[in-house]
């Protein structure tokens, strides 16, 4: 085995990530290229300290899961280098639809959207981690990699690596990268869609590292300079209360699942994207999106 292998990633850089977060607020205030606001830095900062506490409390959980689906592997890949290659790929390729899906089925996004909750876009947007995973299955996504035979311990490890190469893109300071890199890596350009609510932008770009992804299952779409992203969610909080920025979907859910009168109810309101409802009067992502369209295509626009 690797000795490496047992190194957490993400603790490593985490003295790298505040001194990048200083350093950044430091170009913000002599250029202007990035702001800040105390109190959202400071909650993101409180969500990201909470987020370790929950890893460290429900680490096992992916261990045990991994272990469990191993006993399915239809091979045993070792640890080798190419193998080590393969699993950061392909780890990469388990995350976009994971991600995917976290945007598009409420249940997960009652999580992730903890992630998107700040108004600004800067480094410290980055640690705001979301700390109820433990309620959703996000281990299924990486099941098949398990059944291949990559080693428990090397999908912990690259996973670690891939979390802690996002960690560079959440930022307003950094512009276009050289064309090839914007090519194949995601990107501050590329994550700054991701994270806008512009109508535009809405269900794009869910790549960790290799925004290739993107390309090839139709979700990629360009930063454009004529419609600069607007950051958060499409009904914005008003808090800075760690707690109701990692409780607030899920309280959501539990009540509109308590007023379902039907399974059909039931199913939509778990499993359908954020903003369903039985009635169709709440606006997804998809309804927003179809509105932006017929504007952009009315002869008055």
């Amino acid at each position: 085995m690797m000795p490496f292998l047992s190194l957490n990633p993400t603790q490593l850089a985490t003295p790298a990530f505040i001194f990048l977060i200083v350093a950044e607020m430091l170009f913000a205030w002599f250029t202007g290229r990035a702001r800040f606001e105390a109190r959202d830095t400071a909650t993101s900062l409180a969500m990201g300290f909470l987020s370790v506490l929950s890893g460290a409390l429900f680490a096992s959980v992916f261990i045990v899961a991994g272990e469990f689906f191993a006993r399915f592997r239809i091979a045993d890949l070792g640890f080798a280098w190419p193998v080590l290659a393969a699993a950061f790929v392909l780890d990469d390729l388990a995350y976009y639809w994971w991600h995917r899906a976290s945007h598009r089925v409420r249940w997960l996004w009652a999580d992730h959207v903890q992630h998107h909750s700040s108004q600004h876009y800067n480094l410290s947007t980055a640690l705001r981690q979301p700390v109820t995973g433990v309620l959703t299955p996000g281990f299924l996504f990486r099941a098949p990699l398990f059944v291949l035979g990559f080693p428990v311990p090397m999908l912990a490890f690259v996973h670690g690596l891939n979390l802690v190469y996002q960690f560079w893109i959440h930022t307003e300071a950094i512009g276009k990268c050289p064309r090839l890199f914007e090519a194949v890596m995601n990107t501050p350009s590329h994550h700054r869609v991701h994270h806008a609510t512009n109508a535009r932008y809405l269900d794009a770009n869910y790549a960790g590292v290799f925004i290739v992804w993107d390309r090839m299952f139709g979700t990629f779409v360009a930063e454009e300079a004529s419609d600069p992203p607007r950051y958060g969610i499409v009904r914005n909080l008003g808090t800075f209360n760690p707690v109701r920025v990692a409780l607030h979907e899920w309280v959501g859910l539990v009540t509109d699942l308590s007023r379902a009168r039907s399974v059909r109810d039931v199913a939509g309101y778990v499993f359908g994207p954020p903003g369903w409802s039985p009635d169709g009067s709440r606006e997804t992502s998809d309804s927003i999106k179809a509105g932006w369209r017929r504007a952009a295509q009315s002869p008055t626009a």
